[in-house]
């Protein structure tokens, strides 16, 4: 079996040298996703960053199981309900009805999320009056965007030793946090999330984002695991999603283009266990499903952008404030 190859190795090899060089260390002739996928099922000993990276460039995505602990899982948990405990829905539901609000006062309210701790609703939390119909514990559908930076617990995990070496490993030089969100995908209510990429949302030249997308609990079939399209990270993105040009429209975000159409039976499901980390490339397209069932379906999720020779778009709807720059990794 090879030495452990230094971190960051894999940013001097290209992705066919690695998965040549894996198949030739273990002894083996499959092909080089079938080696990957044993070792990532613990069928095989990994001991080379080098093997995940490769994989993650491959596919487009990586499970890296136990990658939270109980406790870091618990603390994560218990910040969450302290948060809110503290939230008053009578002070954000307004601008959350389905009839009487204009969509301008919901975008704004979504736009200055950026350095701050906002409360978004599941949709069938409330009727058109804008009244709550289910327990304040179960209307919410997501918490975001600063919660990397202005909670401890989350700020302990995002910017933990364990995040910056899986950073450094996929090849990043000088990362950034742009935004974090805690997505709760309530039992019974939670909304599916059509098909998309996140770079259409977080947009770079040349484009260079990643998600870190943590289980608080055991993600199923049932209660809307991620699937993705594997490599379809290579084909680029199809649209953008960017704050409207035309100063004069009530709608303050746009599309660039409607969302294509994609072939339902490429998805592959990613169901995982509690405290896995999901590594998910930018390009990548990916969904989940409604909840149907009775089990919520909790993470935490951040992206991260690449801050060296690359230009963060200033059309897109997140920016920094300066209340709060986008902080970088390995500084904090």
């Amino acid at each position: 079996m090879p030495s452990a190859t230094p971190k960051g190795l894999f940013n001097r090899l290209d992705e066919g040298y690695c998965q040549e060089k894996s198949l030739q260390s273990l002894g083996r002739r499959d092909s080089p996703l079938e080696v990957f996928d044993q070792c990532f099922m613990g069928l095989l000993p990994v001991d080379l960053n080098w093997k995940l990276a490769a994989k993650f460039h491959s596919d487009g995505y990586l499970v890296i199981k136990n990658f939270l602990g109980d406790d870091d899982v618990a603390s994560l948990k218990k910040a969450i309900e302290t948060i809110i405990d503290d939230f008053q829905p009578d002070q954000h539901k307004s601008v959350f009805t389905t009839t009487d609000t204009p969509k301008q006062a919901r975008d704004t309210y979504f736009l200055e999320s950026g350095d701050k701790i906002h409360y978004f609703f599941e949709e069938g939390a409330l009727n058109e009056k804008g009244e709550l119909i289910v327990d304040k514990q179960r209307c919410l559908n997501k918490i975001g965007h600063a919660l990397h930076w202005l909670d401890p617990d989350f700020k302990r995990v995002s910017f933990s030793n364990q995040v910056k070496d899986t950073i450094r490993d996929i090849g990043f030089k000088n990362p950034a946090i742009a935004q974090s969100m805690y997505i709760f995908k309530q039992p019974g209510i939670g909304g599916e999330v059509s098909p998309h990429q996140d770079s259409t949302f977080l947009h770079t030249e040349p484009m260079k984002i990643v998600g870190l997308w943590f289980a608080l609990e055991d993600v199923t079939l049932e209660n809307g695991c991620l699937w993705f399209i594997p490599g379809s990270h290579k084909v680029g993105i199809s649209r953008r999603f960017i704050r409207n040009p035309d100063q004069s429209s009530p709608n303050l975000t746009i599309y660039t283009n409607p969302n294509p159409d994609y072939d339902e039976t490429k998805f592959l499901p990613g169901p995982v266990p509690k405290g896995s980390l999901v590594l998910i490339h930018g390009e990548i397209v990916h969904k989940s499903e409604q909840n149907f069932s009775q089990k919520s379906r909790q993470i935490y999720t951040f992206h991260v952008i690449e801050r060296e020779n690359v230009v963060y778009s200033p059309n897109n709807w997140l920016q920094p404030t300066d209340k709060l720059q986008f902080p970088g990794v390995f500084e904090n």
